[in-house]
């Protein structure tokens, strides 16, 4: 049991320096080659801070583990709009400026309500799975289409700040892509092997490993690069690298691992964790569209999200252990 917990620890430490790695040198050779910066954030960004969900739910869809496939996402989605926004917005509101988040936010919201209707029978396809592909195919579309147009936008703006703060050689970028993605899949072999022990040592379910320890270590990459975010005052990006990672999640994580394996859902999936997941996407749609004020994320609203996610947590470990 040891080794098991040492291998989670250190499969998480390395998956979140090789996402952080192949993020960065993924956003500089894109760089290199002409890409706008609003591209490069809703697409290259996107994709990297949601690498490590993609290749650990991939391997335990594989292996034969479809609750840590399925926690994974749904409880890293949980964990980035309750724990990271939570705790963002506590440290400093976040102020919702960019149009195109503010286009990204109902799409979220339509979206998880196709999940929470794929898992409602128990079981999610391989044609439910290649319908989800098929969603992000679209949403990339859309977001290449965004990222091209010339008009100004603060999101835009905020990466094109970050992008010349870490600009590198091509040579350098081209090795760090390489080498973080080796790394991404050897390190997410090493953490699905450590959940799976654990979760047998401790005669509970995957489902339960996957919502909490695997969630929210694979969601250490947006909780640092949002944290960052808010301390050098980039909101939009603190806010997109979350929208971005949970339509990422949800689509293309379960999307894959799905198309690998039919994935089955528990019960507890629909009644619990996608009821929470909801509650949540709406909740984060009414916050930043300000219907009653500006638009953002005051420090009381973080405050309602990060106790709803302690209490989510604690109410599946105390649950877990009955």
């Amino acid at each position: 049991m040891t080794t098991a917990f040492l291998a989670v620890a250190f499969g998480l430490a390395l998956l979140v320096w090789s996402a952080d790695r192949f993020v960065e040198g993924a956003a500089s050779s894109a760089r290199h080659f002409g890409m706008s910066p609003l591209l490069i954030g809703m697409v290259i960004v996107g994709f990297g801070t949601s690498a490590p969900e993609m290749t650990v739910s991939a391997l335990a869809a594989a292996q034969g583990n479809p609750g840590i496939a399925l926690g994974n996402a749904y409880g890293s989605n949980i964990a980035n709009i309750a724990l990271i926004l939570g705790l963002t917005a506590l440290m400093s509101p976040i102020a919702v400026h960019s149009r195109v988040l503010h286009k990204e936010l109902p799409l979220l919201t339509a979206v998880t309500a196709v999940a929470a209707w794929q898992v409602w029978d128990g079981e999610i396809t391989r044609i439910e799975a290649w319908v989800l592909l098929g969603i992000f195919a679209a949403v990339m579309g859309w977001s290449i289409w965004q990222g091209t147009r010339k008009n100004t936008d603060e999101l835009g703006l905020e990466f094109e700040q970050e992008l010349n703060v870490r600009a590198m050689p091509l040579r350098r970028a081209v090795f760090w892509v390489v080498v973080g993605l080796l790394f991404l899949i050897v390190s997410s072999r090493i953490l699905v092997w450590g959940a799976v022990e654990i979760a047998r040592g401790f005669g509970i379910s995957d489902l339960i490993i996957g919502l909490t320890i695997v969630a929210v270590g694979t969601s250490l990459p947006e909780l640092a690069s949002s944290i960052i975010a808010m301390r050098k005052g980039e909101h939009d990006i603190a806010l997109g690298n979350v929208l971005g990672s949970n339509l990422f999640n949800t689509l293309a994580v379960v999307g894959i691992a799905g198309a690998i394996a039919p994935i089955s859902a528990e019960p507890e999936v629909f009644t619990r964790d996608m009821l929470v997941m909801a509650v949540l996407t709406v909740s984060l749609f009414v916050f930043c569209y300000g219907f009653r004020g500006p638009h953002r994320i005051t420090r009381w609203e973080g405050g309602i999200l990060l106790s709803i996610y302690i209490t989510y947590t604690y109410y599946l470990l105390a649950t877990a252990f009955n």
